[in-house]
């Protein structure tokens, strides 16, 4: 709990809350069209909300989602272990700097351990100064490049 927020797991049963997750990061991304524009279907929705390899954490104030993390949970070829890779984090403009990014990643970690997976990462773009702020906090900063490859 971080102030007034409660942070938890979504299951298949929360399509709404899921929902109101993707117009979260809509928004703080200012990317609504990605975000809320095409949202997948209940069906595909609740698969991956109860897939073991997708992780939906949210922060509730009430009946609103006041943040939001999405994880994948990658299985490894070359040792039998797990890595989770944090995919979208993102707080209300108005809620910033209450803990709730740090709460979300917390349960995270919460979660990895109880799976037994070997770390959490996560990319932050330069200039992304607050979200490189926390992640320097919590882990250990790499440098590495980034390629978008299309399709064949």
């Amino acid at each position: 709990m971080t102030g007034k927020a409660k942070i938890v797991r979504l299951g298949v049963d929360d399509l709404a809350i899921a929902r109101a997750a993707l117009d979260l990061f809509g928004e703080v991304f200012d990317d609504r069209a990605t975000y809320s524009g095409n949202q997948p279907d209940d069906a595909w929705l609740s698969e991956m909300l109860g897939s073991v390899d997708f992780i939906l954490t949210v922060a509730r104030d009430g009946e609103a989602t006041v943040g939001a993390l999405a994880a994948y949970v990658l299985r490894k070829f070359e040792q039998p272990r797990k890595e989770i890779y944090i995919y979208d984090l993102g707080v209300t403009e108005s809620r910033r700097r209450e803990g709730i990014a740090t709460a979300l990643i917390g349960e995270v970690q919460r979660i990895a351990a109880e799976i037994g997976a070997w770390v959490i990462f996560v990319q932050a773009d330069y200039g992304d100064d607050p979200a490189v702020a926390l992640y320097t906090k919590l882990g250990t900063r790499e440098d590495v490049m980034h390629f978008d490859i299309p399709p064949a």
